[in-house]
């Protein structure tokens, strides 16, 4: 069961979203939040698997409560404005996905399960943008940084899990190829993040490849 946290400063559309969403046998609504500020002591309490997060809300947006929630919950960003700049801000704050308002039922409930199971989403329809945007404004090669001395911790077991991130595995995947439960995969792959000083899959991936594990 994913449990689920709402942000957004409209009650009709939190409404909304926990309609939608409670249908569904294998996600709960655990709580809603009107503001940034209220979403990060709400992820808190309840401590959900996942946030779905409006940009624009009072007093704190969405993309700086996100940056405040890693190792709390994975955020999923549902907005009605899909520009780069959003995009950008939004995966540099750690969110695990992206995911505009006009999406239809079918893909909201399918995004959150995919963000519940750890694995990362970006819309369709602002992907291209997002890499011709990165390919433009990106002037040279740069390595991803980490932490050195995590490098150095990591587990026999954790540095497989890399490995297998690098290989774009989801976390379903790489439960499967070495014989463990999903959540414990999870569980992995958050201390990976943690050790290495890294906001997000994504760049684990990065890394991963970048050092041919």
């Amino acid at each position: 069961m994913a449990r689920v946290l709402l942000a957004d400063d409209h009650a009709a559309v939190r409404a909304g979203l926990r309609m939608l969403l409670d249908s569904a046998d294998d996600i709960e609504v655990v709580g809603e939040a009107a503001d940034g500020v209220e979403a990060v002591e709400r992820a808190r309490e309840l401590r959900p698997d996942v946030v779905v997060m409006d940009i624009r809300m009072p007093r704190k947006d969405g993309i700086a409560a996100a940056a405040e929630l890693h190792g709390v919950a994975d955020v999923l960003v549902l907005t009605s404005y899909g520009d780069d700049a959003n995009v950008f801000d939004a995966l540099r704050a750690g969110a695990s996905g992206f995911l505009l308002k006009d999406a239809d039922a079918e893909t909201l409930v399918e995004a959150v399960r995919t963000i519940a199971r750890g694995d990362g989403l970006i819309s369709p329809a602002v992907t291209r943008g997002l890499i011709a945007e990165f390919a433009r404004s990106r002037p040279a090669y740069a390595p991803i940084a980490v932490d050195g001395a995590g490098l150095a911790n990591l587990t026999p077991r954790e540095t497989e899990v890399l490995a297998l991130i690098g290989e774009g595995m989801s976390n379903a995947e790489i439960a499967g190829e070495l014989g463990m439960a999903e959540a414990t995969v999870k569980s992995h792959v958050t201390r990976v993040l943690a050790k290495l000083g890294l906001a997000n899959r994504v760049q684990a991936a990065i890394f991963a490849r970048e050092q041919g594990r």
